[in-house]
This record gives structure tokens, C-alpha cells and sequence, in this order.
């Protein structure tokens, strides 16, 4: 759309190579499409198909990099994407742009909704109509976390991690916080680079 150079497509990580000179109205723009268009957790979903699929200014491994340390940080996922890709793409414009734009809707829509449903929070069609869009929500980020997850299931290990992160968070019930001091140091740990082992064998 702006007639900028594109990257190579997203499947060919090895070619990948960094937009430039993005306009800042298009990163104001798309972010402020996802932010009008996502809802809870499906936020993932369309920050994917927005970011990797059809602007190609990521691929899958740079976006699941860029999730992962949006997840590690404190704060929504989806505004600390939005300043992670967008200080790739312009630097500091760019996620001053990228975070206005992703944010302004939700917060537009969240005052008009919160006033709203104070005056309807009894009405039984008002209910239904926000669990259908959990579910939905649900259900989308299902699909992105098996599309984008294949990548990241390499083996044992990866599933002991992955195991381990859930008992810990869901059964135990222990914050976040030390779940990550203790699983991710672990995992840095057990995936760090080796001189005698060649990188591809991930041991």
C-alpha cells in the first residue's frame, strides 16, 4: 500500500529483512485497526494477521520474539507489542504512533461501553452477548497459539517447560512474577549457546 520495498514472505525466515521507511501513518493506522477490531485474548490473533501476514513487517520467529518479550514485561501484551514493532520500524516516532493507535479505540470504546453497561448490567441479552465474545475470543487465540506454537514445540524439553509453566501457574496457583524468575533463567539456562554443539540441534 505504500509502495515501500516489502520483505521477503514470512514463511522464508532466512530472507527476512526489516521494512524501511514505514510512513508513520501507516503504523498509526494499522495499529489503530487492530485496536478497533481485536477483543481480550484474541488480540494475539490479529496482531499476527495484521503484523506478519499482511504487512509482512515481521515473521513468525520475530513476532513470536517480540511476543514473548511483550509477555515478560509488565503491562498488555498488545500496546507492548505495539512499542516493540513500532521502535523497529521508526524507532521512537514509531512506537509513540504505534502505542496511540493501537490504544485509542479501547480506550474510546470502554468509556462508551463502561457507562453503558452500568445502566444494562442486569439485562440478560447484555450477558449473553459478552460470553459469545469470550468464547469467541477464546477461541482465536487457540487457533493463533497452535498456528504459532508449532515453531516453539521442538522436542521433550519444550514440553517439560511448557508443563511445568502451566502446573506452576494454574494448579499451584504461584504469581507470574516468580514463575518467570524461576522457568525462565531455567530455560535460558538449558537452551544457551554451546561452542561444542552445533546451534541447530538444540542441545
Amino acid at each position: 500500500m505504500s509502495g515501500k520495498v516489502e520483505p521477503a514472505p514470512a514463511e522464508d525466515a532466512g530472507s527476512y529483512s526489516l521494512p524501511r521507511d514505514v510512513p508513520l501513518w501507516e503504523i498509526f493506522v494499522t495499529f489503530l485497526i487492530i485496536g478497533a477490531t481485536s477483543f481480550g485474548g484474541g488480540v494475539v490473533a490479529y496482531l499476527r494477521a495484521g503484523l506478519v501476514l499482511k504487512k509482512r513487517w515481521l515473521d513468525e520467529e520475530h513476532f513470536m520474539s517480540a511476543l514473548e518479550i511483550s509477555q515478560a514485561l509488565p503491562g498488555l501484551n498488545a500496546t507492548n507489542m505495539s512499542i516493540i514493532v513500532g521502535d523497529r520500524l521508526r524507532g521512537v516516532p514509531g512506537s509513540i504512533i504505534a502505542f496511540l493507535g493501537i490504544t485509542l479505540p479501547g480506550a474510546a470504546l470502554v468509556m462508551i461501553l463502561g457507562v453503558l453497561y452500568a445502566s444494562n448490567a442486569h439485562n440478560p441479552y447484555v450477558n449473553a452477548t459478552l460470553i459469545g465474545v469470550g468464547a469467541a475470543a477464546v477461541g482465536m487465540l487457540t487457533a493463533v497459539t497452535v498456528q504459532i506454537g508449532r515453531k516453539q514445540f521442538g522436542g521433550l524439553v519444550d514440553a517439560a517447560i511448557i508443563a511445568v509453566t502451566v502446573v506452576m501457574v494454574s494448579v499451584l496457583h504461584i504469581s507470574l512474577v516468580w514463575v518467570l524468575l524461576t522457568v525462565g533463567p531455567a530455560a535460558v539456562f538449558i537452551y544457551r549457546p554451546r561452542k561444542d554443539i552445533p546451534p541447530e540441534t538444540g542441545e
